[in-house]
């Protein structure tokens, strides 16, 4: 696998953490309600970049209960009370998945840990059920806002095999997922299936059907945009503590 810095301080190069809050800020649609759960620093940036280029009548809805909030610096986690600073009005949980299931919910970020062709998520075992290798944190309220939310986008800052399978062995969550952004490509689900949507320009058609346990079509797809300047100088004056490094540390 190509080694690809996660720091983008090293001037003049395009990093897996720029290129990916970039991608996702992209995604986002003015007008549309954004929501995001716990451990999501990339999508809470992701929503704060594309409310300042290009939507700024994104309503933004984060866990803490925020809605629109304004925080003077942006928390290490995204269950910080700073993220109701400046806030419209406080939600209460359950009215995130009460508006989801109305159909009111435009958008949700989800993750997980594996990821298979079919864009369902495993955020519970790995291996079976009875006795797994290792047991993970459970799902949340991804199993409520996957499918009733009207598009989900999944992100997950490692690409590799293990990570995107061809099927889970269990799933979690599965639903209304639009596209899946990583550290190599976007993927975009199309007739029940994810494909490739573009490879971000310092990766590779081989690299990513080398690290995706799923099998990709590559020929003719696109090299995602690289991020302008005035997408870059954005994230820097909202991020400047690089913040969304957090998610590739470890």
């Amino acid at each position: 696998m190509t080694a690809i810095p996660s720091s983008s301080a090293e001037a003049g190069t395009l990093t897996q953490d720029t290129m990916m809050v970039v991608a996702m800020a992209r995604l986002l649609r003015d007008g549309e309600r954004v929501f995001h759960g716990v451990a999501s620093p990339l999508p809470m940036i992701a929503i704060l970049l594309a409310q300042r280029l290009h939507a700024p009548n994104l309503v933004y809805i984060n866990i803490t209960g925020g809605i629109n909030a304004l925080p003077e610096t942006l928390p290490r986690t995204t269950v910080d009370p700073r993220l109701t600073h400046g806030s419209h009005v406080i939600f209460k949980l359950a009215e995130i998945f009460d508006m989801s299931a109305r159909g009111d919910l435009d958008t949700a970020f989800l993750s997980g840990v594996q990821i298979d062709g079919a864009g369902r998520i495993n955020m519970s075992v790995i291996g079976p059920y009875e006795r797994p290798k290792v047991r993970l944190p459970g799902g949340a309220g991804s199993a409520a806002i996957l499918p009733t939310a009207r598009r989900t986008l999944l992100w997950r800052t490692r690409h590799d095999p293990r990570t995107f399978v061809e099927e889970l062995a269990f799933v979690t969550a599965a639903g209304n997922v639009d596209r899946v952004v990583t550290p190599l490509c976007i993927f975009v689900k199309r007739e029940g299936r994810l494909q490739l949507e573009s490879i971000h320009p310092y990766s590779s058609a081989e690299e990513v059907r080398a690290q995706t346990g799923f099998k990709v079509e590559t020929e003719g797809v696109p090299l995602t945009p690289a991020p302008t300047t005035e997408e870059l100088a954005a994230l820097h004056a909202i991020d400047p503590q690089s913040v969304r490094l957090i998610e590739f540390k470890g």
